[in-house]
């Protein structure tokens, strides 16, 4: 069997595109039993022949040497492994580490690099755990954020301070798919001397890759596209090796592992991820194109549209705009209701990425327990619709949504 080293597929997957990465990249050839896939190691510990191995295992560790052998699942798994060397791969990362939820990621992070006395910097249009988190929690721990609007890089420039250490945002944003100018961050970070992180898990790998232009970490939920079949629950950090390094750390002692069948099915889920997102792509621009068109319709946010403030931004840095849509229906709170219960083909439920279309009307889904006009301050309407698209026919999505809009 032609076995590889670490050097030669490294070489192998730069020249590789991103559907050859999503069903190879990173992966062993030589799979225990000979197993086309990855086999699922459902264990939580791990044993030793004898204590001379116990030893050896443990000189091997202390001096970085272990070469991925552990004794506890906490501190690694097999599947989880290969999912991991999987999305470092689709990343063009280093390295990568797996965490049971995305949440669980951006918590690891925001632990792992921050401490009493630190300066956050966190834009605008966020998910609203990750704000929730952010501005609430760590301020108990001593650590300060400032907010600053999504598109502005001097007012985040301004905002640095000498014990700003991290910079976070996502792009594009949710609800409103704002797209970062992420090489001019990561611009503006390397010459302050702080970190950058960015949440792609709207963009995926397919449509854009952070790392390329300088940011320093990537973190998904893969429960939304990269599983892509709502099933699943898990998250993933991609960078350096030194950075991942100091997460699986963090990791360790917070204990948001993804358990190896999750990781399997992620890992299904991947080899389809680049033929997905392209079907995504494809009905988010068709849906957005007649959603603009549309008399019922006051606006629609989608970056592949010139309207939308970053579609210059989108055009250079992404190679597909995504598959969510967000939009304001011309109708009040109910008649936004009546709109989305009249929609016969995506689910009313939270979440994207899956290949069943989603929509929901943030007011009451998301931010339900907000207070109007603390929703209304972050910009959450009461006819404001996010619609996440899935793989179906564009054409029965469109007459979909025309019959449902005919009843607003």
């Amino acid at each position: 069997m032609d076995v590889q080293t670490e050097t030669e597929c490294a070489a192998r997957t730069q020249t590789q595109g991103p559907s050859t990465l999503a069903v190879h990249g990173g992966g062993e050839r030589d799979n225990p039993y000979h197993a086309v896939a990855p086999p699922i190691v459902q264990t939580a510990t791990y044993a030793f022949r004898n204590t001379v191995d116990l030893i050896a295992f443990q000189e091997a560790r202390q001096w970085g040497e272990a070469h991925g052998r552990v004794d506890y699942g906490r501190y690694g798994n097999p599947t989880v492994a290969a999912l991991e060397a999987r999305v470092a791969a689709l990343e063009g990362a280093e390295a990568a580490a797996a965490f049971s939820t995305g949440m669980a990621a951006i918590i690891a992070i925001l632990f792992a690099f921050l401490r009493s006395g630190a300066h956050l910097i966190v834009t605008e249009d966020i998910y609203r755990r990750t704000r929730q988190f952010i501005l609430q929690f760590l301020r108990r721990f001593g650590v300060e954020t400032t907010v600053v609007p999504i598109g502005d890089l001097e007012a985040l420039e301004s905002a640095i301070r000498p014990n700003t250490r991290l910079i976070f945002t996502e792009t594009p944003t949710n609800p409103y798919l704002r797209v970062v100018d992420l090489e001019r961050l990561a611009e503006i970070a390397r010459r302050r001397r702080i970190r950058t992180v960015v949440d792609s898990t709207f963009a995926t790998p397919i449509n854009l890759r952070p790392l390329d232009y300088g940011i320093d970490l990537v973190v998904h939920s893969a429960t939304k596209y990269l599983c892509g079949h709502n099933d699943v629950m898990a998250g993933v950090v991609a960078g350096s090796a030194e950075l991942i390094a100091g997460l699986r750390e963090m990791q360790a002692m917070l204990g948001g592992i993804l358990d190896p069948h999750a990781a399997y099915l992620v890992l299904r889920g991947l080899k389809t991820l680049a033929l997905r997102v392209q079907r995504q792509n494809e009905n988010g621009m068709r849906v957005a194109e007649f959603l603009n068109a549309h008399p019922k319709v006051r606006r629609v946010w989608y970056p592949g549209l010139p309207s939308h403030p970053d579609h210059l931004i989108a055009r250079r840095l992404m190679r597909g705009f995504g598959g969510v849509v967000t939009f304001e229906v011309a109708a009040d709170r109910e008649g936004t209701s009546g709109f989305i219960d009249a929609l016969r083909i995506p689910y009313i439920a939270p979440s994207l990425g899956g290949v069943e279309s989603l929509v929901e009307q943030p007011a009451l889904m998301s931010y339900y327990e907000m207070e109007p006009e603390d929703r209304l301050a972050i910009g959450i309407t009461d006819n404001l619709v996010r619609l996440s698209l899935g793989i179906e026919d564009a054409d029965d999505l469109l007459a979909d949504l025309d019959q449902a809009l005919a009843q607003v």
